[in-house]
């Protein structure tokens, strides 16, 4: 029996070790905001947070999350920072057809917890793993920006 903490809650499971993170939230937990896009870590659908770092599940084994916190994008509402981009999303009319948006949002609330104010290198590099086919680039970066800019005015 393996114990994992995902989305603050223990699970135990008897899945193989060496089964992919994103098949455990998807057909046994039902968390399918987390998407199967490329199933080798390159397009960055699968997105999740492993503490605070944005990691690929789909090459991610259940192994490797033994004794740490994953949160996935349902549980990121929760999250005052998650729920900030989440705003920032909508509002800046981010998502066209919505599959890629999942990841981009926990890539970018990594970001944004990494680098509070970050520049446009550091969004570009940060969010280079993830591909949205709409290209909605411009309007990541804008989100991005807006949540950075209200969070500074807070501080």
């Amino acid at each position: 029996m393996i114990k994992l903490d995902i989305n603050g809650r223990t699970l135990n499971t008897d899945a193989s070790p060496d089964m992919p993170l994103l098949w455990l939230l998807r057909d046994e937990m039902g968390l399918v905001g987390t998407k199967y896009g490329c199933g080798a870590g390159l397009c960055g659908s699968c997105t999740v947070h492993i503490g605070d770092d944005a990691v690929r599940s789909c090459v991610t084994p259940i192994s490797a999350v033994v004794g740490k916190k994953v949160t996935t994008l349902e549980h990121l509402e929760n999250d005052k920072l998650g729920a900030q981009v989440q705003a920032a999303w909508v509002a800046a009319n981010v998502p066209q057809c919505g599959y890629c948006q999942g990841g981009q949002v926990m890539s970018a609330v990594a970001l944004l917890k990494a680098k509070p104010n970050p520049t446009d290198d550091d969004i570009d590099q940060a969010m280079s793993g993830n591909i949205c086919r709409c290209g909605t680039y411009t309007r990541i970066r804008a989100a991005i920006k807006t949540v950075a800019t209200q969070r500074g005015a807070k501080a």
